[in-house]
């Protein structure tokens, strides 16, 4: 089943040149999806322009279908209500996103009390719930510690914790292992991916990892100056790429090896 759909999608922050120019896919339910590209390609102006957080100013033109609504002509209000349960977003760095004054388990219960009604002991045995599921078992430390206290690692499991306690059926991720240890990315990635599929999510992730894009997704699109300029299965564009541009991502990965990864997809 189809759940989002872009039709020709456009978005401008200054009225004459295009950050994202005239895309189009479609998404199909339980997909795992990684827009690649190099910076300032438009993939997070994508993703925040499907989460329907434009900056001020910013335009955008065509139509994104997200359960048969256009998200582009919804109110501040029609999407706010669709947020957390049917859409969710890890972003870059959590830790920025954060109240540095607040306690994570203040943070956690805050977002829980706008979309539930439930009791604070419910509320608590969630959170500890979906700690546990992105590998933090020392729930009451991390509940009772400020952000600063945790390691970038930890503070972006806090983050997929989060965006996923409310089993959102899309989950869209900005470059989420980006300001982590080259050490931590992958094993983040791949908790992600796992959890995602556990849940039932369909995902969208930005990256700018060709190899991490290989390794978990179903499809990938490859984004230049604006403009989807590749999309196929994983094997399509790592074995037959169609665009040079592409084929110039492969080719500066040294470590990238297809075979190793479409085999370690495949399993």
């Amino acid at each position: 089943m189809t759940i989002l759909e872009l039709e020709h999608v456009s978005v401008s922050y200054d009225g004459i040149r295009n950050a994202v120019d005239d895309v189009s896919f479609s998404v199909q339910e339980g997909e795992i999806i990684s827009l690649v590209g190099e910076s300032g390609s438009g993939k997070s102006t994508l993703l925040h322009c499907i989460q329907g957080l434009l900056p001020g100013g910013a335009a955008a033109r065509g139509r994104i279908t997200l359960f048969g609504k256009n998200m582009l002509e919804l109110s501040a209000a029609e999407r706010k209500r669709m947020r957390g349960e049917q859409i969710a977003m890890v972003f870059q760095d959590t830790g920025r996103y954060m109240n540095p004054i607040t306690r994570i388990g203040g943070q956690f219960t805050s977002y829980l009390k706008l979309h539930l009604d439930q009791s604070k002991e419910e509320l608590l045995e969630l959170e500890r719930t979906m700690l546990r599921k992105v590998n933090l078992e020392d729930t009451e430390r991390i509940l009772h510690s400020y952000p600063f206290e945790l390691s970038g690692g930890m503070r972006q499991r806090v983050g997929i914790a989060i965006a996923l306690s409310l089993h959102p059926r899309l989950l869209l991720a900005d470059e989420p292992t980006s300001a982590l240890d080259v050490t931590v990315q992958a094993q983040v990635v791949k908790e992600l991916a796992a959890l995602c599929r556990q849940e039932g999510a369909t995902i969208i992730i930005v990256t700018h990892n060709m190899g991490v894009a290989a390794h978990i997704s179903d499809k990938i699109g490859v984004m230049q100056s604006g403009r989807l300029v590749e999309w196929g299965t994983v094997e399509q564009v790592i074995r037959h790429p169609k665009e040079a541009y592409t084929q110039s991502l492969l080719s500066a990965i040294a470590e990238l090896d297809d075979t190793r990864l479409l085999k370690q997809k495949q399993e």
